[in-house]
């Protein structure tokens, strides 16, 4: 019983993310909010952006639900506010532009209406900084993991295929081994359908862009997640499933910082970047995303069910071989 209904409240957020999405579509459309090609965009046609509003409403009313079920180890309230808050401040983002300082102030403060809740629950850094210092270390990193999506979500198709390779990841990783937490389940499963909802419109050529008002709150949740397993001990899981995207900013990052420029401003940088500049395709560079994260699920579940070593050395192997061609394929005619 519990199972059915955690797969309908799972299809119930794939619906919204699909319908919502469609709908969302022609209303932004007239209202004119699109992102228009720029000397430092990938697209060429004026788009709507705001597609995330679809997708975060899903996952709001799947942990709502599932959280009234008793379903989650988690209570919704500061998660669910923390993410309203983001989704909001992203969303006036989108149609006029915030101050940097005043984006990471409001998620500074999302994250830590999380953090003072006690959530995650352990240490995220397994007892290598003090108690403090870990907290502080958490709230940095997540900070981190959420810009960093923002940043990573400039292709068709790439934030969408990401959330869903990590929700994929952690419904396996949950359901499974040594992981099992009948909680955690059905929510990445609510978060995967919600993210595929909106890759139908969202595949190269895009129809619809998420907006800060999705990348934003889908880094949040996301990043949550992943320093929640990591405080349960399984920090190898955390730290697999996001390693394309975690190696793609944080090196784009360190070599910017190197060059002197100003890290805050939107550029065409990164390896996924500089791969379509080299004229390939959105859906030729995501496709080898999406082979590259089927690598890693399968390297972060060997790594938490007996093969540390090797899965850590086969994730990085991984992330190095398409970090590789990224920089270096040749196009295609």
């Amino acid at each position: 019983m519990i199972f059915a209904v955690a797969a309908a409240i799972a299809a119930g957020a794939g619906l919204i993310g699909w319908l919502g999405t469609g709908v969302l579509i022609p209303l932004l459309r007239r209202r004119a909010v699109l992102d228009r090609p720029n000397e430092r965009s990938l697209h060429d046609t004026p788009t709507p952006r705001g597609g995330g509003i679809a997708v975060t409403a899903a996952i709001i009313l799947a942990w709502l639900a599932l959280s009234g079920l008793g379903l989650l180890p988690w209570p919704a309230r500061p998660m669910l506010f923390g993410t309203l808050l983001l989704a909001g401040v992203s969303w006036v983002d989108d149609l006029r532009g915030l101050p940097a300082v005043v984006r990471l102030a409001l998620q500074l403060v999302a994250i830590g209406l999380v953090l003072r809740a006690g959530l995650p629950a352990g240490l995220v850094f397994q007892g290598w900084l003090p108690p403090a210092l870990d907290g502080i270390a958490t709230a940095l990193l997540w900070l981190w993991f959420i810009n960093l999506f923002n940043f990573m979500d400039g292709i068709d198709g790439l934030a969408g295929s990401e959330t869903a390779a990590i929700s994929a990841g952690l419904l396996l990783f949950s359901a499974v081994g040594i992981g099992l937490d009948p909680g955690l389940a059905p929510l990445s499963a609510a978060i995967a359908a919600a993210a595929v909802g909106f890759l139908v419109w969202n595949w190269a050529p895009a129809r619809i862009f998420l907006g800060d008002v999705g990348s934003v709150p889908l880094g949040y949740l996301l990043g949550f997640l992943l320093l929640a397993q990591a405080a349960r001990g399984h920090w190898e899981i955390a730290l697999i499933l996001p390693l394309y995207f975690l190696a793609d900013a944080t090196i784009t990052l360190l070599r910017r910082l190197l060059r002197g420029e100003r890290v805050w401003e939107a550029h065409r940088s990164h390896f996924y970047q500089r791969a379509v500049q080299h004229g390939l395709g959105h859906a030729v560079v995501v496709q080898r995303v999406i082979a590259a994260n089927v690598v890693l699920i399968g390297c972060g579940w060997a790594a938490e069910n007996g093969w540390p070593i090797l899965g850590l050395i086969a994730a990085g192997i991984t992330v190095a071989v398409l970090l590789g061609w990224m920089a270096t394929a040749p196009a295609r005619s």
